[in-house]
């Protein structure tokens, strides 16, 4: 049973996973730093933010590999590599929601919604915060502080899970359990 009142879980890389080899198959194709031009903070953070559009951020790494038509379909071609839902993550997260409220707590672009509904995704959480939505962004306190809101529950009452380090103990800091996803059975040891 779970020891929680609410589940607060990111989306990419714990629920949804990007097919990383296609990336570096366009990038060699096209001998183009894509990943480290598309994810570098000037140009990932104004999307994450909701400043610009994800269709604004493609252009913005065309522009920053010397702009051009070649550029700019590696950009586009990267923008939309193949992506996917883990369904054994789904299906665990699904059984913790009969129980507690769900959150997925994600820095995401405008596309968010769209995307959740091509995974299949739409109204799987209790909530949904969204970076682009809400203007800040993990590891920032605020965005924490709103799941937890949304949540309904005392944030030390809340366990968060999360692919990336740094979210993990910017949650721990304000109270919350935090879970250091790497592989399904993170996960598993506290929900199952």
């Amino acid at each position: 049973m779970i020891s929680h009142d609410a589940v607060l879980s990111d989306l990419d890389g714990v629920l949804r996973h990007f097919d990383h080899a296609a990336q570096a198959e366009i990038e060699a194709r096209y001998g183009l730093p894509l990943r480290r031009t598309a994810f570098d903070p000037e140009l990932i953070t104004p999307p994450t933010l909701g400043h610009v559009t994800e269709a604004q951020w493609v252009e913005s790494i065309a522009v920053a590999l010397g702009g051009g038509e070649r550029a700019r379909r590696a950009a586009a071609e990267f923008a939309e590599v193949r992506f996917w839902v883990d369904e054994e993550v789904k299906a665990l997260l699904a059984q913790a929601r009969r129980h507690v409220p769900l959150v997925l707590v994600t820095n995401a672009m405008d596309t968010l919604e769209r995307h959740l509904d091509l995974l299949g995704l739409t109204g799987f959480a209790d909530a949904v915060v969204s970076s682009a939505r809400v203007g800040v962004a993990k590891p920032d306190r605020r965005i924490y502080e709103i799941a937890v809101e949304r949540a309904g529950v005392a944030a030390e009452r809340c366990l968060f899970v999360d692919d990336r380090l740094p979210n993990v103990e910017a949650a721990r800091a304000l109270g919350m359990t935090g879970v250091h996803y790497r592989t399904f059975d993170d996960l598993a040891a506290v929900l199952s």
